[in-house]
């Protein structure tokens, strides 16, 4: 019998009924693979429900309605064109979805670059790690089955040429992004459904933000072809995204009144042949490494 991707309501009154009583989300998602839901739909169900508190949309539904949350989308980032032309290279957009801002590109990287990348990459991988939302540090945990490593933002003139092609395509400034991260996962590695911004309620994302601001915008570069799984899964709106060699997905959740888009909730999908690797670039407001105004440190305490 195939896995569940949709939420009855019933299932909804449980998750929230169950929140309420203080049970821990991880049991709740559990409960619901023993009870034949799809991992990941059920982890994005449960995240649906604590954030949105409303139904969550099921990954690969025709016409999906995604959640109301209140975000006041500006006028994005991004460029409005269908080529977006660097100093080095054209690249194309393919697809956009404009609630949230997403779109797929092709051409950010050639094959020369992505094969470079995973060569320079391959001798220094360590296990990946995501912030701690109490410390702030970056820890290990089972969600994220991935092993990676970080190249300093131009770090020499090969990074130098992605780093400053990647902010033309972002739209904003090299100095504000964080180095670029490569992940590889093997069969079977993943990563749940989360979010790259930092959740302000979290005492840990306070200090991360210290150091240049809130994420603003993601990109995801694809170095290789997955022969299968390993796809880019943005569960509240029914999207996702297959690998494909120099290609990427971008996407952007925070606006000029620090304002979070959780309709940017996405997941990588195991992979269940073959390998997968990428490279993240995150961009955050201000200069990276860069200390909060005074005024900002007493808005936070």
């Amino acid at each position: 019998m195939n896995a569940m991707t949709h939420l009855p309501p019933e299932w909804f009154d449980w998750i929230r009924e169950n929140l309420a009583r203080g049970c821990a989300p991880q049991s709740l998602i559990e409960d619901m693979v023993r009870n034949r839901f799809d991992p990941v739909f059920a982890r994005a169900a449960v995240n649906g429900v604590m954030t949105n508190n409303g139904p969550i949309t099921a990954p690969f539904e025709e016409k999906p309605k995604p959640a109301t949350t209140g975000y006041v989308y500006e006028k994005p980032r991004f460029h409005a064109g269908n080529l977006i032309r660097t100093s080095d290279r054209d690249v194309r957009v393919v697809t956009r979805v404009n609630r949230p801002l997403i779109a797929v590109l092709d051409g950010v990287l050639s094959e020369d670059e992505c094969d470079e990348l995973m060569r320079l990459s391959a001798n220094k991988m360590r296990r990946s790690t995501t912030v701690d939302p109490i410390s702030g540090k970056h820890e290990v945990i089972a969600d994220r089955s991935s092993e990676g490593t970080f190249f300093l933002v131009n770090a020499d003139p090969f990074i130098t040429r992605i780093d400053r092609r990647i902010g033309e395509v972002m739209n904003w400034p090299v100095e504000n992004g964080e180095g670029l991260q490569v992940l590889h996962y093997g069969v079977g590695g993943e990563y749940k459904p989360h979010f790259d911004y930092f959740p302000p309620e979290d005492p840990g994302s306070q200090v991360q933000m210290t150091i240049g601001g809130q994420r603003v915008s993601t990109m995801v570069m694809y170095l290789n072809e997955v022969e299968e799984g390993g796809t880019t899964i943005f569960p509240e709106i029914g999207l996702e995204v297959v690998p494909k060699k120099g290609s990427a997905v971008y996407f952007e959740y925070t606006n000029s009144q620090n304002q979070l888009d959780k309709l940017t909730l996405h997941a990588g999908a195991p992979v269940t042949r073959g390998e997968k690797w990428i490279v993240t670039k995150w961009m955050r407001q201000r200069r990276y490494g860069e200390s909060l105004p005074t005024t900002e440190k007493a808005a936070t305490s």
